[in-house]
């Protein structure tokens, strides 16, 4: 039985659990969905309830039927042929979506995550409202595209702003990280241009220190970040080289809440971030269904990659 493993060409952490699933005799294949069409060829028939069929790519061809497990990784957009107009592309990439997406959504197997949980999870709104249903604590946060209640929350307390979706920007190419910051008094002077989109604005939660907890199936494990930089201690993805960590034990309740919300959202692999306040307080800020691991295992030799390659070849049913 095969593993399938969707992600980016260059991974270093898809790297490690390739090896770490070679290491256990799995039989891997690695796909990167980019590839497509230009590079793979899709043969798939609708047989007794299911797709079946293969996938001829430059690394071989892939059975269809032959997948136990899925890692959507970080597959990238799909790549369209360059002779392509604008439009014929446009059309192009939809028609790759939602035909080899979805040949590859159908599969009958263990995902780690399955592409549409990933979808549902990544809206931070959501993830919050499920998180305190779950009985996670979460900070208070107004998300809105008028002047007059963002001033009003961000006057009435200590507040940040943060991308409700991703993490960065791009701007005439150039790929640019936004990230977390506090809302001082200046900003709530001239607020021109917030009603063209959405903002989140949150109550800033005293730190102590952060917390990254990786859950992979029923592993759970969590990593104290403390921020050596004033910059780092609003946002420590600012510069990872001052930050130090330690592997810390969460309280059982938010293990319970942890679990509980993983199941919610239907996934098996997720990074939270968590606030751990003076007085012992873990406060959610979200979950990423695709969050990255890799620094966490770097600093705490904690056994992540193990733990994921263990999941992806462990029997299903």
């Amino acid at each position: 039985m095969t593993v399938l493993v969707l992600a980016r060409d260059f991974d270093p952490t898809a790297d490690r659990v390739v090896d770490a699933l070679a290491a256990r005799q799995a039989d891997v294949f690695r796909l990167n969905t980019a590839w497509f069409p230009i590079q793979v060829r899709v043969v798939a028939e609708l047989d007794g309830g299911r797709w079946r069929g293969s996938l001829h790519t430059p690394r071989g061809r892939l059975d269809l039927d032959s997948v136990h497990a899925v890692w959507y990784r970080s597959p990238e957009a799909y790549r369209m042929p360059a002779q392509l107009s604008p439009a014929e592309a446009q059309h192009a990439h939809v028609e790759a979506k939602y035909g080899l997406g979805g040949v590859l959504a159908s599969l009958p197997a263990l995902w780690c995550n399955h592409p549409g949980r990933v979808a549902d999870a990544a809206y931070k709104p959501l993830q919050l409202v499920r998180a305190a249903r779950c009985g996670l604590t979460v900070p208070k946060t107004v998300i809105t595209n008028d002047a007059v209640p963002a001033r009003a929350f961000a006057s009435s307390g200590p507040t940040v702003t943060k991308l409700v979706g991703g993490m960065a920007i791009d701007e005439d190419g150039v790929r640019k990280n936004v990230y977390t910051r506090r809302v001082t008094a200046d900003d709530l002077v001239d607020l021109r241009g917030i009603e063209h989109t959405a903002h989140l604005f949150q109550r800033w939660v005293p730190k102590a220190r952060e917390a990254r907890v990786i859950v992979i199936g029923e592993y759970v494990t969590a990593a104290a970040i403390t921020a050596g930089t004033a910059a780092t201690h609003v946002d420590y993805r600012v510069d990872y080289s001052a930050l130090s960590y330690a592997l810390e034990t969460p309280p059982p309740n938010v293990v319970a809440g942890i679990r509980l919300l993983m199941a919610e959202l239907g996934l098996v692999y997720g990074a939270l971030d968590f606030v751990i306040t003076p007085s012992g307080e873990w406060v959610l800020l979200e979950i990423n269904p695709t969050g990255q691991y890799g620094f966490v295992e770097n600093a705490t030799d904690a056994p992540l990659t193990a733990q994921l390659a263990d999941l992806l070849v462990r029997p299903v049913g």
